[in-house]
Order: C-alpha cells, then sequence, then structure tokens
C-alpha cells in the first residue's frame, strides 16, 4: 500500500469551542474538488426543492382557479405537473449524488486524521506515555474519529442542507407575504439567545462525556493486557466492578448531554412550529378576507413546512456538531503535540556507518516526572568501536537511562551524547536509531507469524535472509517444530512461545537488523539454565563483530566481555575487567559476593 502524506501539526495549543473543527480544514484541502462538488450537488438539491412550492402555487392559481371550460385548466395543469415531476427528479438525482460524495469525504477525511494521529503519536518520546495511557489514545482514534465521521460525511451536509432550505425558505416567505413573513421573523428572533447557551453547554458536556468513555477504554485496555495477574490474585470481580463503575460514569455523562441536547431540540421545533402555526392562522385569515390567494396561501404552508423541517434538522445536526466539536478537540490535542526529541533541520550525516562508537561526556539527566532526583550526574564513558561494555550496578543506578540516552529517546540535561564522535542530537533520528539494534529484556513480539516477526529487524529482507538471521540466532531449531513452521501465527504478545523462544526471536530480529552498535538489557536474566544456554550462544553470533553496550543484572553472564562499568546512584564508581574488579574489593566485589558466592 502507498504512504499517504497526512497534514501534519508541529506545535502550538489546540483551538477551542466550535472554531476547533477549522483544524479538519487541512485535512479537506486535497479534496476541494469533491466539497466543491458537493456542494454545487446542495444547491441543486435545495434549489430544486425551494422551487417546488412556486410551482404548486402556479398549478392551484392558474391550472385549477382561471381555466375555463375544463380543456384550458387540464392542459396548463398538465404542464405544470410534468415541470414539477421534473423536478421531483433532478432533486432525487443530486441528493444521492450529494450524500455518495459526502460519505466519501467523510470515509476519506477520517481515515487520513487517523493516520495523521496515529503517526504523531508513535513519533513521542516515552515520557508522553508516562501520563497517557494507552487505552486513550485508542479511544480517540476510534471513537472520536468517529464522531468526525459522522458529521464530515453526514451531519455538515445535513446541516448545509437545512440550513440553505431554511433561508432560502424564509427569503420565499418573504417573496409570497412580506407582512406575514416578518411576524415570523420577529417571533423565531426571541429563541435565538437561549439556543446559543444552550448549544454551548451541549459541547462541554460533549466533551466530558468523550473523555470518560476513553477512561472506560484505558481501564479496559490496561486489565486486559494484564489478564493472568487478574486471574491469579483472584480479582476478576474487583476489576469488574472498576470498569463497571467507569462504564457508569460514562453512561451518567452521556444522559446529561442527551438531557440538554433533547431540550435544545425540543425548544427550536416548538418555537418554530408555534410562530409558523401562528402565522398560518393569519394567513387564513387573510385569504377569508381576500387579502391572499389560494395559491398564495398553499406555497406560504409549504414553504413554512420547509422552513420548520429544516429547523428541526438544523437543532439535531447542532449537537451533532458540537459532539464533535468535543471530538476535534480530543484528536488535535494528539495531532498538536510536538515531541521534544525531533531531527534537527540540517541534520549532520552519520560518519563510518559500519561502524559505532559511543561517548558520554559529562552527561548529567532528571527524568521530566522525576526533576529532583539525577538519573545520571556527571557521567562520562568511551566505548570504542568493536568493543563489548557491561554496565552492572544496583536497581536505579541509571544503566537503563544509558540505553535511553544513546537511543535518544531523551535528550542530556547536561553534557553530550556522541555517536562516532557527533552529538546525538545533530544526527537524525533515522540514522541515529538506524544503526542501533536492541534485544530487550521482555522482546516484543507482534501479532504475525515467526517470518514477519523476524523481518521487523529489516522490512526489505528477502526469506533466505530472514532464515540466516534465524540460524545464527539459533531460532531455526524451534521454528521449524511449530505447526506450520515461519507461517505459524505467533499470537499476541507472542503467547504461543516460551520465555527462551521469544528471546530467540528478538535475537534473530537483531542479527537481520546488521546494525553497528547493539544493546542487551540483560537478555538471559529470567531464563532458566537450558534456555539461557541457547540464547547465549545466539547472543555471542549477534555480537559477533559488533560494538555491545549490556546492561547486566547476573554477573555470571558478563565475565567474558572486554569491560565491565560499574555504576551507583547515576555516577560510575568503578571500571575494568571481571578479575580486576574483584581484586579491588569495591562494589562489583560486594554484588559479586552476593551472586556467585566468591
Amino acid at each position: 500500500m502507498a504512504d499517504r502524506s497526512y497534514p501534519q501539526e508541529t506545535s502550538g495549543t489546540p483551538p477551542r469551542k466550535l472554531s476547533t473543527l477549522r483544524a479538519l480544514l487541512p485535512f479537506l484541502k486535497p479534496y476541494r474538488w469533491r466539497v466543491l462538488l458537493a456542494f454545487l450537488l446542495l444547491c441543486l438539491a435545495s434549489g430544486s426543492l425551494l422551487a417546488v412550492p412556486a410551482g404548486f402555487r402556479q398549478v392551484i392559481d392558474l391550472g385549477f382557479l382561471r381555466g375555463e371550460g375544463g380543456h384550458a385548466s387540464a392542459s396548463t395543469a398538465r404542464v405544470y405537473f410534468l415541470a414539477l415531476f421534473g423536478l421531483g427528479v433532478v432533486w432525487g438525482v443530486a441528493v444521492a449524488a450529494r450524500y455518495y460524495v459526502v460519505n466519501w469525504l467523510g470515509e476519506r477525511v477520517t481515515a487520513d486524521l487517523r493516520g495523521a494521529v496515529y503517526a504523531r503519536v508513535l513519533q513521542q518520546p516515552p515520557q508522553f506515555f508516562e501520563t497517557l495511557q494507552t487505552g486513550e489514545v485508542l479511544s480517540r482514534l476510534t471513537g472520536d474519529a468517529t464522531l468526525v465521521q459522522t458529521v464530515v460525511g453526514s451531519s455538515v451536509s445535513m446541516g448545509l442542507r437545512s440550513l440553505f432550505q431554511a433561508a432560502g425558505g424564509m427569503a420565499m416567505l418573504a417573496v409570497t407575504d412580506l407582512r406575514l413573513f416578518g411576524i415570523t421573523l420577529g417571533l423565531l428572533g426571541g429563541v435565538i439567545l437561549p439556543l446559543i447557551v444552550l448549544a454551548r453547554r451541549v459541547r462541554r458536556l460533549s466533551r466530558e462525556s468523550q473523555d470518560r468513555v476513553a477512561d472506560a477504554s484505558a481501564i479496559a485496555g490496561e486489565i486486559l493486557n494484564a489478564a493472568a495477574t487478574v486471574q491469579a490474585y483472584t480479582h476478576e470481580a474487583i476489576e469488574s466492578r472498576r470498569y463497571a463503575e467507569s462504564v457508569e460514569n460514562a453512561f451518567r455523562s452521556a444522559m446529561k448531554r442527551a438531557r440538554l441536547r433533547s431540550m435544545l431540540t425540543a425548544l427550536l421545533i416548538a418555537a418554530v412550529f408555534g410562530a409558523i402555526l401562528f402565522v398560518l392562522w393569519l394567513g387564513a385569515r387573510a385569504v377569508a378576507g381576500g387579502g391572499m390567494s389560494s395559491g398564495q396561501l398553499t406555497s406560504f404552508v409549504l414553504y413554512a413546512v420547509i422552513v420548520a423541517g429544516a429547523s428541526g434538522t438544523l437543532a439535531e445536526v447542532w449537537g451533532d456538531v458540537m459532539r464533535a466539536a468535543g471530538a476535534t478537540e480530543r484528536l488535535m490535542e494528539l495531532l498538536h503535540t510536538a515531541s521534544p526529541i525531533v531531527t534537527p533541520p540540517v541534520p549532520e550525516p552519520l560518519p563510518a556507518p559500519g561502524r559505532a562508537r559511543v561517548g558520554f561526556e559529562g552527561v548529567s539527566f532528571h527524568y521530566p516526572s522525576r526533576p529532583h532526583t539525577p538519573a545520571l550526574e556527571n557521567f562520562t564513558l568511551e566505548i570504542a568501536a568493536g568493543e563489548t561494555v557491561a554496565l552492572v550496578g544496583p536497581s536505579g543506578a541509571g544503566k537503563t537511562t544509558v540505553f535511553q540516552l544513546v537511543q535518544r529517546f531523551y535528550d542530556a540535561g547536561e553534557g553530550a551524547v556522541r555517536f562516532n564522535g557527533v552529538d546525538v542530537r545533530s544526527l537524525a533520528l533515522k540514522d541515529l536509531r538506524g544503526a542501533i539494534a536492541v534485544v530487550p529484556q521482555d522482546p516484543v513480539i507482534f501479532s504475525a507469524d515467526a517470518l514477519d516477526n523476524i523481518r521487523y529487524g529489516r522490512p526489505d529482507a528477502s526469506d533466505e535472509e530472514v532464515l540466516a538471521a534465524a540460524r545464527a540466532a539459533l531460532a531455526d531449531e524451534f521454528i521449524a517444530r511449530l505447526p506450520e513452521g515461519y507461517r505459524t501465527f505467533l499470537g499476541e504478545r507472542g503467547v504461543r512461545l516460551s520465555g527462551g523462544q521469544r528471546q530467540r526471536i528478538a535475537i534473530a530480529r537483531a542479527i537481520l537488523k546488521n546494525a553497528p552498535l547493539l544493546l542487551l538489557d540483560e537478555a538471559t536474566s529470567a531464563l532458566d539454565a537450558e534456555s539461557e544456554r541457547w540464547v547465549q550462544q545466539g547472543l555471542e553470533a549477534a555480537m559477533r563483530g559488533r560494538t555491545t553496550l549490556v546492561i547486566a543484572h547476573r554477573l555470571a553472564t558478563v565475565q567474558r566481555v572486554d569491560r565491565i562499568v560499574v555504576m551507583e546512584q547515576g555516577r560510575i564508581v568503578e571500571q575494568g575487567t571481571a578479575a580486576e574488579l574483584l581484586r579491588s574489593g569495591g562494589l562489583y566485589a560486594r554484588l559479586a559476593e552476593l551472586q556467585l558466592a566468591v
């Protein structure tokens, strides 16, 4: 499928209130000719409908009431009825064509909007997801985007049609009888202010309702991803109640919005119909007194019906538009979120892309969520090309932070992180991360088959290259025994594989990527002895010929690395080979005494 270019926002604050819908204009702009076609069809359909009452007036006044002998009046009436039938055909064709065009626009714009928001979310660094749950994002991409689709593909078109018909009908009422029109306009003017006040309240309640639905989705997503833990602690009833309470909050919020919207609709319809009925009563008296013709009154009645129907539709559509404004506001919040980690306007080229030399120069860093606790403090480290370095130390020493800064998921507060001598902030993110392969402690397995999971390391790799990577990682041994081999679906998050098998898939993925820098987050710490042996052999194949940085939780796995860097509270406290550190009697020796019993 070809890539589609989506409109992107890079900064700024999302607009508020009804003006939020203006943010959809960039998504409509590429399809402006279809928008123009829909508008022309709308004008044609509305014009055809508004011509019908005028035609009936002519039929009554000229065809029936003025004919003599029956022949002339029947002939005249036949002509007018054929003309009215022609108007009906034009109206029907225009309505059908407009329906198709606006539905196409709604589906297309919503697809583009979802794509743009999703692409923007994927650009966000880890700190973005510290405060926004995945379920909340999914709620916006599904429920909120569907509301926008309803408005763009239906409600806006219906609203414009009703607005045209109401305005055109009012104009024709004025042409038919100016005095009655003036009375009608005065009566309707009295209800505009309360309608505006209620509409603003509906918009606020719409946003609140959508937020509560998103809360429920976030809870559901979190619990379903932890279903085994929930069942292990027999918390099914507790979590069911928690979700039910969240759903109930969403229901109450929706009902508040529905009640207010019902009041808005009832007020508008009652006011419009009351005003029109009163005016029709005046018109009936005028006909009885000879001040109006029967045709005039008939056309006035039909135009009044058109105005009333259009007003009722406008009331319903306005509620949908208010809900869509709230939905668009939530989507725009995501689309307007600017990532603090961006590629510079003119990035420097990556020197010696086939080699990896990493340097930390006086780096100090605080996580945004913990601004008063340094994760790294005056951290300086040089890793030569081809060297294997292990980071060890107690939990919270800053080992994972080193990995985060190398991949530029965060930027250093002070100092610089360099890759091949260039500050990582000066490199294109694609170049930097393309030169790094990662084998995490808890590898991600996608809902796909084994072949595609390994191919994730390099999407353009051939099947033969994927198979070679799997053999190098010793993953071929178990994949070949799966029911459909490499085409076996591995299940969501790899539930059909053991921990060691998932690790070997991740190692094969890293080997296939063939990046000069390999980051290993202690890929064997949670495995049994047999699985560890298989994975360790795969890791040795992945490390061959590459610069490797290892986070070591089990010291037994890093006895043969080139250098061990011991960290504590964000600082390097000692470094050297395993034998040197044992002899020094420092922190490493104490950790080794606990783990290795030496």
